[in-house]
């Protein structure tokens, strides 16, 4: 049987929808990867946040010459959420493909993304899968820290990113929507949503983006600090925030018994597991780096992750205060 004529597959109609705030740096080359997409979308629906530079200027120009659907709107003030509900609100299609401005797309990416939900007409959310754009050595080592490899996803645990999805629109009705009363996370907040409804889905590894990780320190602290708060306000992975203080209890405890080896051995012991998935990301993350390069990432791994996590702790209790009685 033709592949053309395979059964369940279908032909769709698809709207690629993205939100963008002061993007003119990048848009030129987030752009060029959409116009270089092995398969079109048919229509494309941008909303910007207010931008304050340049960028619905050169948006505008690049948008005359787009070889499919344009629609622009401003949303002057509004978060990712809000700008994500609009775009889909706007969307003339029922198959909606999302991203985000200063992303790079992969020449297959919207190709590959469509694949499942064509294949099968009962999957009706299909989770692409993003890598970092890497620069300087920190941004490598914060990937090895932060970000995972293909080979560690599974499709039974994987969250996606809302740079890197697309859904029927079925999907973002009955959840009602990216949340927008939050400010950060939201697109975790969609995730546990649709999942909660036992929503049919695929992972699609080989839909690849590109984004741009922070480029120092205080920068991806402040990202940290952001997503825990955001967690705390929308109630999202309790569990796992309670271990990490707990965590850093029972280490602050070892570290304070002058004579208890055999619990600073058991931390000792965690410590390396919990720190070796990041170290057999060097190789990949860094494979164009020396060697001394190398070892300096294996050494300063475990203080990023602990940086990261007192972060996320800080970011937790911030929202703590924040929740209204």
């Amino acid at each position: 049987m033709s592949e053309s004529r395979r059964p369940g597959k279908e032909t769709m109609r698809v709207t690629l929808i993205a939100t963008l705030l002061n993007e003119e740096s990048y848009l030129a080359e987030w752009w060029g990867s959409i116009v270089g997409q092995t398969r079109l979308p048919d229509e494309m629906v941008v909303v910007d946040g207010g931008s304050t530079d340049g960028t619905m200027r050169e948006l505008s120009l690049l948008a005359e010459k787009a070889p499919f659907e344009m629609r622009i709107e401003v949303l002057t003030g509004s978060n990712i959420a809000q700008g994500r509900n609009r775009a889909v609100a706007l969307a003339s299609h029922a198959v909606i493909a999302v991203t985000d401005g200063g992303c790079i797309l992969e020449p297959h990416w919207l190709e590959n993304i469509l694949r499942p939900m064509e294949e099968d007409g009962e999957v009706l959310l299909v989770a692409g899968f993003y890598q970092p754009l890497l620069g300087g050595w920190f941004q490598e080592l914060s990937a090895c820290a932060t970000l995972p490899l293909p080979w560690e996803v599974t499709e039974r645990r994987f969250m996606p990113s809302s740079r890197s999805l697309a859904f029927r629109r079925e999907v973002w009705e009955r959840v009602g929507g990216y949340p927008e009363w939050l400010e950060i996370g939201e697109d975790m907040y969609f995730n546990h949503a649709w999942k909660k409804l036992g929503i049919k889905r695929a992972l699609a590894k080989d839909a690849l983006v590109y984004w741009r990780i922070r480029e120092n320190l205080p920068s991806l602290l402040k990202q940290y600090f952001l997503y825990a708060r955001g967690d705390g306000e929308a109630g999202m992975y309790p569990q796992r925030h309670l271990l990490r203080f707990v965590t850093y209890g029972w280490l602050a405890a070892c570290l304070a018994m002058r004579k208890k080896r055999p619990a600073r051995r058991v931390t000792l012991a965690a410590a390396t597991l919990y720190a070796g998935r990041r170290w057999a990301r060097v190789p990949a993350y860094m494979s164009e780096k020396p060697t001394a390069a190398k070892l300096a990432a294996v050494a300063c791994i475990p203080a990023l992750m602990a940086a990261i996590d007192v972060a996320k702790m800080a970011g937790y209790v911030a929202s703590r205060l924040r929740r209204k009685p």
